[in-house]
Order: C-alpha cells, then structure tokens, then sequence
C-alpha cells in the first residue's frame, strides 16, 4: 500500500507529541515537583471532575477501541453499539454502589480493600491477576497504533511499537497521575477529531449521512433485533448486555487504575460526578467510531479490501481509509495518526501508572518491610518512576508478540473478560456478602480463572462476518490487456465449521465475563457456607464501611436492633435480679417482724 504521509502530517503528528510529553515535563517542574508518592500517584487528591471524566473515559476508549469497533460494525453489523446500554448500567452501578465503598473503607487502592475485608492472601492473588491482565492488555493496547501508523505512514511496525511506548513511558515517569491526568484532557480532543474527520470525509463523498447509511441498511450492516438466547451467537442482546456490564464494571468498579483517579479526586462526591460526566462522553465517542465503520463501509461496501487482497486485517480498514481518502488533504492523515496515538497513549499511560502503584504497595512495601525491619519510605517518588519505566518496556515487548493474536478489539476483551469476570466476582463477594469470608473468596476467584482462561484462550471458531463484494471494483490494465481481479476470499474461509468444535467453545466471547463472574461468586459462597459451618467461626462483626451502601445500612440496622434487644434484655435481667433480691430481703426480715410483734 503506498502512503503518501506529507510534512504537514508529520508537523500534526509531531504538534501531538509535543504536547503531550511537554505535559509531563511541566507537572515534573511546578507544583510539589513529584517527589512524593502521594503526589505522583494520587495528585496529592485535589483533582476536580472534568480532567477527571476525561481521563476516565480516554483511559477506556484506546486505540484498540477505535480500530476495533469500527472494524466490527463495517465487518459484522451495529449489533456491538447495543454495548452502550451496558456502558449506562455499568457506569450507575460503579458510581452509587461501588465507589462509595472505597471512600469509607478509607482505602487507596482495589486490592488494599481486599485486605481490610478478607485477608492479605486474597489481596496478594488479586494484585497478581490484574498485573498479569494489563501487561496483556497493555500490549494489545501499543499494537493497534503501531499497525494504523505502518498502513498511514509505511514506517515499520518496530519504530513505531518502540516510539510509542517510549514517549508515553517519559511522560507517565516524569509528571505521574497529573501529567495523565490533563494529558488525557487533550488527547481526548484529539481522538474526537480523529474520528470526526473520517465521518465528514465519508460524509463528503456521498453527499449526505443518510446516503451512509442507506447503503449500509441495503447491505444488511443495520442491527439492532438479535434477541437470540443463543450463547454461541457472537452478539446478541442478552450477551452484550451482560456480558458488557460486568466488562464495564471491571473497568470503573475494580480496576486499580480507575480507582486510583476516585481516590485522586478527594471527595466521595467529585468522584461520583467525574463518572457521571465521564458518560456521555464515552457513549458519544463509541457512537460516533461505530458511525465512522458505516462511513468506511459506504465506500467499500462492492469493492472490499479483503477480498482484493489489499489488507489482511480488520483493523487495518480506518487506515486504508485514511490512506484512500484523506491523504490529498494536507494534516487530515496526521490528524488521524493523532487521534490513535492519543487513544494508546492515554490508555497505556494510565495502565502504567496504576501497575506503578499496584508493584510498589502490593508487592515492594511488604517485601521492603519483612527483610528491613521497617515501613517503606514514602518521602521519595524514585521507585515508583523506576517502576513506571520497567512496565514501559514490559508493555514494549508484549506489543511486539501481538502480531499473531486476531482482532485487536475482541482479543483486548478477551482478555479483559477472562480476568474481569473473576476479579468482578470477587469484589462482590467482598462488597455484598457478609457471610463471604477468605476461604470462600479464594476458593472462587481461583476456579473461575480457571474456567475462564480455559475458555477464552481455547482454539475457537472463527467469526463469520456478514457478506463483502468485489464487483465495484476499477479494472486493473497492464499495457493493452485487463488484468483480473485478485480474490483473496477462498484464503479468508479455510478454517474449520464451527460445528466441529465442543460446545463450549463455541460460546460467544461476550459470555466470559459472565461465567467468570457467577462461578466466582457460586463457589466462593458455597465455600464460605461450609466454612462457617465446620471451620472455626470468627466473633468479629464484618465492619459496615466494607459493603455496598443498601449492605451496610442492612448491617448498621440489625448492629443497631441487637444492641438494643441485648440493652433491653440486660435491663430486664438487672430488673428480675433487683426483684429477687428484695423478695430475699423480704423473706430474712420475716422472723424479726414476728418476734417484734
């Protein structure tokens, strides 16, 4: 594919870095300079709602997002914007049940909650499971970019992996959570930009947005109906919708990263409303990128690049787009390239600066305290950016295996259902269930990754994508003669029939999640159960600041109706006693009122 990158592309693009590492390097050099681990980490928790919906919402729609969704309504329909409803539910039930957990337990951190409530076996196994999802994720997340920039640009997969993850680790290193933090506010400008652009141009072939659309519907890309009970249908009503909202809630309700921004926010109260703000945006943005797949299709739609032989990817589509049609445009290819870079850097910047977090308060402060004698040193932010610097390359070298993966979108929630299930699974118990105790937990967590890792990385049938046409394509010449057509569709269906594989593997990726999640939390309170009743029963309360809001009321009230009863029975017993004693009194004095009379 020939690209035809110009200067002014390359002065947008560079305008984009610019910025973003000039970001880091003013945070590094006002303020608090840094230097320690609150600020790096927490922004000392003086953040205000919008910089924080922003980054909110950018940390969430990456790269792969972008590349991802659009692919899949152009290849497989507008089932996949059902998606935004679980965006609402998952975003309500995050914001008025879940983040106030975290603010009255008086906790810094997802997996510090899971000490308070269970123990520091389950903190421990959680923090490992996370850590071991977002190296994964992160690399997916440094892949899309890397891919958009070598079909834009030509330039190599490896200088474009290295660059990215280089410029996002300087400025995560050098500014912390504030330099992520209103960096993501420009870089979601960017992204915005990005996508708009690829819609106005589509918009500006075609005449009108309902053209788009037309030619969309009269290809059969319009869904909204599939209702289906099917769990082996990739996408239906009951799959997204479920299987959307717990991925959703293991974004906004258990994911360290996220959580660190609550906490970075200071109040209960402005973090409700940065998640509340962060919405909108979110829904708008996926709207508009499941839009910009229609408006890619609408050019496509009787000339596809697959079966032409002209990519070989899905997520290459947006970039051959920009190459075919944005490229006469002087800056509109490096506009695009922005906006892809900005979605990875916000993303990866985020991951890293939670993993940050996660390493040094989960694994070094405990491992520093048992051979030193003594707590952490918190004066200084140097091992926090050592850490942030060690992920960057860690993110660097799983970028480079990605290669061979699939689809990035489908992959990245692959991954994130495997491990978001489970995790989602055991914070309920934790949040929900006062009769949850370690055991239990443990035992939960522990199976569903096993049942969700054997699923989801199973060898599965491949997707089969709604119906492409090459009819409308120019003919090829070579001198006088009419070269035919290459049809690259007999290669793209070599695999197996989906009805030769088990069963299970055949089930939809949206029901991971799901599994993850029900079998967390069946066998941890099944386990739990039992424990109670054969095991050694603790005398402590569980604390109410633990639990969901409608929980801890529950607790609070029946503490309080027992503290009564038991006042109102000892009062009673004060009472039968005070009454036993004068009748005894009354029975001595007896004998010396008779002998008086």
């Amino acid at each position: 594919m020939e690209s035809q990158f110009g200067i002014v592309d390359y002065v947008v693009l560079a305008a984009m870095l610019t910025i973003s590492s000039s970001i880091g390097l003013y945070f590094r050099f006002s303020g608090g300079r840094q230097k320690t681990n609150s600020e790096f980490m927490y922004a000392d928790g003086r953040l205000s709602a919008f910089p924080l919906a922003c980054s909110l919402m950018s940390s969430f729609i990456s790269a792969v997002t972008i590349l991802g969704v659009s692919a899949e309504n152009y290849s497989y329909g507008t089932m996949f914007v059902v998606n935004n409803v679980a965006y609402a539910i998952g975003v309500l039930i995050s914001t008025f049940l879940f983040v106030p957990v975290y603010f009255n337990a008086g906790v810094n951190g997802a997996y510090q909650y899971l000490d308070k409530r269970f123990g520091k076996a389950t903190r421990l196994t959680g923090s490992v499971a996370y850590s071991f999802q977002m190296v994964l994720y992160m690399g997916m997340a440094l892949y899309a970019p890397a891919l958009a920039l070598e079909t834009v640009t030509g330039m190599s997969k490896f200088y474009a992996i290295l660059g990215v993850g280089l410029i996002c680790t300087f400025y995560s290193t050098m500014g912390g959570l504030k330099a992520v933090v209103f960096t993501d506010v420009f870089q979601s400008l960017i992204m915005y930009a990005a996508v708009m652009s690829v819609i106005v141009v589509a918009w500006i072939e075609k005449g009108s947005l309902s053209e788009i659309w037309r030619i969309a519907e009269s290809h059969g890309r319009i869904e909204f109906n599939n209702f289906s009970l099917d769990p082996t249908v990739r996408h239906t009503w009951w799959g997204i919708i479920l299987g959307g909202t717990i991925t959703n809630l293991a974004v906004y309700s258990v994911n360290q990263g996220q959580i660190q921004r609550y906490i970075s926010a200071g109040t209960l109260k402005t973090a409700q409303n940065s998640l509340l703000l962060n919405w909108p945006m979110l829904s708008c943005l996926s709207l508009l990128t499941s839009f910009a797949g229609l408006a890619i299709f609408s050019k496509y739609a009787r000339c596809d690049p697959f079966m032409t032989c002209k990519i070989d990817r899905s997520d290459q589509l947006m970039p051959y787009f920009v190459v075919n049609s944005m490229q006469h445009i002087p800056g509109l290819s490096g506009l695009f390239v922005s906006g892809i870079f900005s979605a990875a850097l916000s993303t990866i910047s985020a991951a890293m600066n939670s993993m940050a977090v996660v390493t040094l308060e989960d694994y070094i402060k405990p491992l520093y305290k048992k051979m030193r004698g003594k707590s952490f040193p918190e004066h200084t932010s140097l091992y926090a950016k050592l850490v942030s610097v060690m992920y960057g390359f860690v993110c660097v070298f799983f970028a480079f295996i990605a290669d061979g993966l699939g689809s990035v979108l489908q992959v990245s929630l692959t991954i994130l259902g495997v491990v978001g299930g489970p995790t989602v699974g055991l914070f309920t118990l934790g949040m929900v269930f006062p009769t949850a105790n370690q055991p239990g937990a443990l035992s939960g967590f522990i199976t569903s990754l096993l049942i969700t890792f054997w699923l989801g990385f199973a060898d599965k049938p491949a997707p089969i994508k709604l119906p492409t046409f090459s009819d409308g394509c120019p003919e090829t010449t070579f001198g006088n003669m009419t070269l035919p057509q290459l049809d690259c569709s007999s290669a793209l269906n070599t695999k197996r029939s989906p009805d030769e594989y088990f069963y299970l593997y055949r089930l939809s990726y949206m029901w991971l999640s799901v599994f993850g999640f029900v079998s967390c939390v069946v066998v941890g309170l099944v386990v739990s159960w039992v424990r109670n009743i054969f095991g050694k029963k603790s005398l402590k309360r569980p604390d109410p600041s633990l639990f969901i809001p409608p929980v801890a009321f529950y607790l609070k009230r029946k503490y309080q109706i027992n503290e009564r009863f038991l006042e109102e029975t000892k009062a009673a017993f004060e009472m039968k006693d005070k009454i036993a004693e004068d009748k005894t009194d009354t029975e001595e004095l007896k004998p010396c009122l008779s002998v008086s009379a």
